[in-house]
């Protein structure tokens, strides 16, 4: 995800517009509506598995940072991005603790917390400027922004990947790659509103690569 250095513009009336409004507190109810399900849910197991709270302390931050974030009237009005935005960003809140762990504790404890300091890392470089659907909330180049275009997927895959290990339940890994697969998606419709912002033109020939370098 990358946000633009210019503040948004304002609405011809004076405000953001009733339909952008509408959208942006909507998004923001229903996150912290999910996470309140998902600390219910992971909230049992926490006293046998202590790990599993690696996971709440990474999906309230994405939470956090969607609900104190900058507002932008440059933001997709395309159903279609908003789904597949809905479809990358609400599955990792329906997790759940289970299974037999396939990897030693250390091991998905090591991969969770690499994961989420990498999309904490990604968060700070944006700061205010972050958001669920695809929008234009400015241009950031720093910190990770350096390496690839949007690491803040590749922390969240990175901590999904470790819950999955040390809770491998069918539901857990199709959650996953259902919403790692969405995730893709995404940055494919961010990619295609940033592309009229000719700052983000000119990031794209310096950094080359989406999540992967030297594949995608």
């Amino acid at each position: 995800m990358v946000a633009a250095t210019q503040r948004p513009a304002a609405h011809p009336s004076g405000g953001m517009g009733l339909a952008s409004l509408t959208l942006d507190f909507a998004e923001r109810g229903l996150l912290i509506a999910l996470y309140l399900m998902l600390f219910q849910r992971l909230l049992p197991s926490l006293g046998r598995e202590p790990l599993n709270t690696l996971l709440l302390i990474s999906e309230s931050i994405v939470v956090g940072f969607v609900v104190f974030r900058r507002t932008t009237l440059t933001v997709t009005k395309n159903p279609l991005d908003w789904l597949m935005a809905l479809a990358g960003t609400i599955p990792p809140l329906f997790l759940r603790p289970g299974g037999h762990p396939l990897a030693p504790p250390l091991v998905g404890a090591l991969m969770m917390t690499a994961g989420v300091l990498i999309h904490v890392w990604a968060k700070l470089a944006l700061r205010r400027s972050f958001g669920m659907a695809a929008a234009n909330r400015g241009v950031k180049i720093e910190g990770p922004y350096r390496v690839v275009r949007h690491p803040m997927y590749v922390g969240y895959a990175i901590t999904w990947a470790g819950f999955v290990l040390l809770n491998p339940t069918w539901l857990n890994a199709g959650l996953c790659l259902f919403a790692a697969a969405m995730q893709v998606m995404r940055i494919l419709a961010e990619e295609r509103l940033l592309a009229a912002d000719s700052a983000y033109r000119a990031y794209t020939t310096r950094t080359k690569f989406r999540i992967l370098p030297g594949i995608f």
